[in-house]
């Protein structure tokens, strides 16, 4: 897979879409850098969005955004008022495309929230079942979504990047 080249301090669309192809969010996000597959974006909330598992998310809120384009997830640190990370919020998904501009990714319903002192939470599963079965998800996109889940947990519990306090 050819990762493409993106020039730092661009700003793009990001957009996430349901398995179906329905459109489920888009905001705006500037390119921070890229580390071959490793794009990191710094975007910022920019409406009020309800969460069922984060709660209120008020509008400025700030993220460090990382997409890798050969993973199968993301991962979204929050920050607090003072620039430090309160949450982090790893989506599994299909790996992202970029074209004409947007950055673009199948969220595939499973989530782990990370708080501050790494312990984590896998939400969304129930979610991921019924979507499933009601999309026809293969048995390749079943099983690496399965797989990267564990490899999400695997880099928390290891404390490797970007849960590692480096990044």
């Amino acid at each position: 897979m050819d990762t493409p080249e993106i020039t730092a301090g661009k700003e793009i669309t990001v957009q996430a879409f349901k398995y179906g192809g329905a459109e489920h969010r888009s905001w705006k996000a500037r390119v921070a850098q890229q580390q071959g597959s490793l794009l990191i974006l710094d975007a910022e909330f920019e409406t009020e969005v309800t969460h069922e598992s984060l709660g209120t998310v008020r509008r400025g809120t700030r993220t460090v955004e990382y997409y890798w384009f050969d993973r199968w997830y993301n991962v979204f640190k929050f920050l607090n008022d003072a620039g430090e990370p309160h949450l982090y919020y790893c989506n599994i998904n299909m790996p992202p495309t970029f074209a004409d501009g947007r950055l673009s990714y199948f969220d595939l319903d499973i989530d782990v929230l990370v708080q501050p002192d790494l312990s984590y939470q896998v939400v969304d599963l129930q979610e991921f079942q019924v979507n499933a079965i009601r999309f026809n998800y293969s048995s390749e996109v079943k099983s690496r979504a399965h797989a990267a889940v564990e490899e999400v947990i695997s880099t928390i519990e290891k404390r490797q990047f970007p849960f590692d306090g480096v990044g």
